[in-house]
């Protein structure tokens, strides 16, 4: 088949932690053909959706992990497999290319399936499962936002559209920052605040299940460095071999049909305690990690379900 990869720039990533590198090592192994570009490359032109790129291969080389052939324009309808792979910010650039993709999909399969990703983003498809997830008030308005604190205490307040653990903020009780900090995110973006009841068990760790075609195949846990609250593991949480809980396979069994419903073929879940924190769809990682602690191939598991759907 012949597979685009919409992603960041290939260059400076972590070839020993990227899930997308994974996938496309693993694509090129089964002889697939590759294509990369950014998503700034990504156009509409004249009823046609096109990237202009490089053919790609990859080698799991430090320093020498890719080759570019002759740079081109490419009709996405012709190709096979589109990968919406770059990380947020979930901005409207991010959700142009998303109303882009939906043009060609499904004749071209876009994975994850671009409206849906448009749809539910990380911390916003969590509200259709209340049940797992720990209390939640989503707002702009600080007000509501004093009155979930005053009702809980101890709060994580963080940015609805963020990623990484960039901008996450543990109020404690006694903590008076609140104000500041409401108007220092006001202040540079009009989306809302999402604050959740603290959860201690974050402590022992924050755990990533990941997710094929609806299905659990494995997790790890990342655990928060001395004196961090986050576990992300882009600010230094360290991931850590774990099995699944009868809890998490619950979750799965929970959310598992709607992923599978809705196209995300790639998810990765976060776990914290009892209580499902997100669902990430954009760019989910931790496939590699996975890999080395439990020897499990997600990314062969990730081109089986999509070599199925072409066929």
């Amino acid at each position: 088949m012949k597979i685009a990869f919409q992603m960041d720039p290939i260059g400076p990533i972590d070839i020993n932690a990227d899930s997308t590198f994974r996938i496309a090592l693993e694509a090129q192994a089964r002889g697939h053909e590759l294509f990369y570009y950014t998503p700034d490359k990504l156009a509409y032109e004249e009823g046609r959706v096109t990237a202009r790129g490089w053919p790609l291969t990859v080698q799991r080389i430090v320093g020498d992990h890719y080759s570019l052939g002759a740079e081109q324009s490419v009709d996405l309808s012709e190709v096979d497999v589109v990968w919406l792979r770059q990380d947020p910010p979930f901005d409207m650039f991010y959700i142009t290319t998303t109303h882009l993709l939906e043009r060609i999909h499904p004749d071209t399969l876009v994975v994850n399936d671009p409206f849906w990703v448009r749809n539910y983003p990380e911390k916003l498809m969590i509200l259709d499962f209340p049940q797992l997830m720990p209390p939640t008030t989503i707002a702009r308005d600080l007000a509501t936002i004093r009155a979930f604190k005053d009702k809980h205490g101890d709060v994580i307040l963080k940015p609805l559209y963020g990623n990484g653990g960039a901008g996450v903020f543990r109020l404690t009780e006694s903590d008076r920052n609140l104000s500041s900090l409401h108007e220092l995110f006001t202040g540079f973006s009009r989306e809302p605040l999402i604050v959740q009841k603290y959860l201690p068990a974050v402590a022992n760790g924050d755990k990533r299940v990941i997710l094929v075609d609806g299905a659990p195949v494995g997790a790890i846990n990342r655990v928060p460095q001395a004196g961090e609250t986050r576990s992300n593991m882009h600010v230094g949480g360290r991931p850590e071999k774990i099995g699944l809980t009868e809890r998490d396979l619950e979750i799965c069994a929970t959310i598992g049909p709607r992923l599978k419903e809705k196209g995300q073929v790639f998810v990765g879940i976060d776990v914290i305690g009892d209580y499902l924190t997100e669902i990430n769809v954009t760019s989910p990682t931790g496939i590699q990690e996975l890999e080395r602690f439990d020897g499990t191939n997600t990314a062969a598991l990730i081109w089986d379900a999509i070599e199925a759907k072409r066929a």
